[in-house]
């Protein structure tokens, strides 16, 4: 098994893409450390904090001695131009792009040989919905920062990024419109992230580094104008 005894650590573990992925590394006998906001038998922290990430880092680093593969998955706040505060708008961004910047260098040092970052962005780094700001513009650093954290750990780690598209994280199979709209058929679910990711974490992925892989059934491939193909505005 690749993955039995790695030390796997994951940001936002507790719920859907991230409990995925946890999930999917404890099957493979991997040593998962999970921290979430969320009360439960994890390690519990706000991640928008320094203090927290310090001392996460510290009782990781004390356990172990060193960390394989390091998942920075927390989703941070969705608000757009017409509510999000000021304070809000700086909350999205340290838990988006401060948090996984951080952890990384607090890290640094302790990455074993081989080691992996996989930071988690999603399909709004490249496309939008009103209102969205706050969760966009993280989405989007955290996919910039993918390219600049590979290259100054070049040698050492490897860094990629995942760009969700449609996830229902309760595993909902959907019919009709919804899932006809999408290339592949369907609308995606966590599985389909959390394999990709144990992907890019194994040796087959030796030779990537610096990507941004968007997972969401072909959705911002398609060219969609009125008329055309069967699409229509009403």
């Amino acid at each position: 098994m690749e993955f039995e005894n790695k030390v796997v650590v994951i940001s936002g573990g507790a719920h859907g893409i991230g409990k995925a992925i946890a999930e999917s590394f404890i099957k493979e006998g991997a040593c998962v450390e999970v921290i979430d906001i969320a009360k439960g038998s994890r390690y519990v922290g706000d991640i928008s904090k320094q203090d927290t990430l310090e001392d996460f880092a510290s009782y990781v680093i004390e356990k172990y001695g060193h960390v394989d593969f390091l998942i920075n998955n927390a989703l941070p706040l969705m608000k757009g131009i017409d509510e999000c505060t000021y304070e809000e708008f700086q909350y999205a961004l340290s838990v988006g792009v401060t948090a996984p910047f951080y952890l990384s260098k607090l890290f640094a040092n302790y990455f074993a040989k081989g080691a992996v970052i996989i930071n988690m962005s999603s399909s709004r780094d490249r496309m939008s919905q009103p209102q969205t700001e706050s969760y966009t513009a993280a989405k989007g650093g955290i996919a910039a920062l993918t390219h600049a954290l590979a290259v100054s750990f070049s040698g050492k780690v490897r860094v990629n990024s995942i760009s969700p598209g449609w996830i229902d994280t309760d595993y909902t199979v959907y019919k009709g419109s919804d899932a006809i709209q999408q290339p592949a058929g369907r609308v995606g679910n966590p599985m389909d992230i959390a394999n990709m990711v144990l992907f890019l974490c194994s040796e087959k992925a030796g030779f990537i580094t610096g990507e941004n892989i968007c997972i969401d059934g072909g959705m911002t491939k398609q060219m969609i104008y009125h008329g055309d193909y069967g699409w229509k505005l009403n």
